[in-house]
């Protein structure tokens, strides 16, 4: 019996593959994904951009293949990287054998973009020959026309239909090492589509809402479809698409990830919002000590509460927790327990010294865990 059924997300069940080193489905982490916007013919670009991405986190990257350089540069730059690279092929059926050939973990295709069912089969047999797993790109965009023809318009009914007519070409050639996405801009569109395409397949999924928009309005737009389905617990990746730096779909990736409790990243900050009663300037504060303990990867509790009217209360629930008090000083709490007083002009460099003390403590409890179960192999 779980503490806290409230909080629980039952999984979808769904069958496991693999991209690269990194498992799809199953009982596997849900992966953050996301997409270079660098020529992909220009490795140097592109390289330095999926290494910002892997610092922050990112499990996986898909690049753009739409021609021969593109793929050429390919084999450089899934050497130089350590995540599995996804190549982004979108009707030239070549561009997949060559990427195959070049090292990509995954093709994205649309099947019926490639041509007829002999393409498909030359794209298979490279994904065979060179492990390589495909991910089905469904798009409202770019729905088949006879499907709109049959639809109307871009529906969620069409959108499995799509799915799962790509599904059994890829299935008639015994092929079963592949994801589906069916995406859409439209949050509803979207979330029904995936809703209806859980029911009937056994497929991992990888989430999105498509062209979600800028920084913030996208980040709402997408936490907003994504959050369902993954609350409703369906999903295996997740790409937050987002114009803007790839960078920053990752990260919103794992904030989305940590806010429902089902992967944590580095160092989960709750804070106030400022009002009146506040003993320091919680927004400076708050963004100064983000920017600060963004190094960090262990996953951890702080507490920045302004005032003592709550933040005793979420200092608890908390590894470490500062609330604001009178006269430039402040209380501090370690696991949830009020600990020492902290004067204001301290306060972050010594908050910045506890977490990193508090990450070094729980690394090297992990560290002794694992080594532990080594050895009882």
């Amino acid at each position: 019996m779980s503490v806290r059924p409230w909080r629980d997300i039952s999984r979808r069940k769904s069958r496991q593959i693999m991209v690269g080193k990194v498992p799809v489905g199953g009982d596997a982490p849900i992966a953050v994904q996301t997409m270079t916007n660098t020529l992909t013919s220009d490795p140097i670009a592109t390289i330095d951009q999926i290494r910002r991405c892997e610092e922050v986190g990112a499990d996986i990257v898909r690049v753009s293949c739409p021609d021969v350089e593109s793929t050429a540069a390919l084999k450089t730059i899934v050497r130089a990287v350590n995540v599995p690279i996804v190549a982004d092929i979108h009707f030239h059926y070549k561009r997949g054998l060559e990427a195959a050939d070049a090292g990509a973990a995954c093709l994205r295709i649309n099947p019926g973009n490639i041509g007829s069912q002999v393409r498909v089969k030359e794209i298979v047999s490279a994904a065979k020959n060179n492990g390589c797993s495909i991910r089905i790109g469904v798009n409202a965009g770019s729905l088949e026309k006879h499907l709109l023809e049959k639809y109307g318009e871009p529906c969620p009914e069409a959108l499995v239909e799509s799915a799962l007519e790509h599904m059994k070409m890829l299935q008639d050639e015994d092929f079963h090492e592949f994801k589906i996405s069916v995406k859409a801009s439209d949050v509803f569109l979207a979330v029904a589509a995936y809703n209806g395409l859980a029911e009937v397949c056994d497929y991992p999924l990888h989430l999105g809402i498509t062209e979600a928009g800028g920084l913030q309005g996208g980040t709402v737009k997408s936490s907003i479809g994504l959050g369902m389905l993954l609350w409703s617990g369906i999903g295996d990746t997740i790409r937050v698409s987002l114009s803007a730096d790839p960078v920053e779909e990752v990260k919103v990736g794992y904030h989305l990830l940590k806010s429902l409790g089902i992967r944590a990243r580095g160092v989960r900050v709750v804070s106030c919002p400022s009002c009146a009663r506040q003993g320091f300037d919680v927004v400076k504060v708050v963004e100064t000590l983000e920017t600060r303990l963004a190094h960090i990867t262990t996953p951890l509790s702080l507490s920045v509460l302004g005032c003592v009217v709550n933040g005793p209360g979420e200092a608890r629930e908390t590894d470490i927790g500062l609330t604001g008090g009178g006269n430039g000083r402040h209380m501090v709490f370690l696991s949830g327990i009020t600990d020492h007083v902290i004067e204001s002009e301290k306060m972050v460099d010594h908050i910045v010294m506890l977490v990193e003390k508090k990450a070094a403590e729980l690394d090297a409890v992990k560290a002794a865990a694992e080594l532990a179960a080594i050895a009882a192999e």
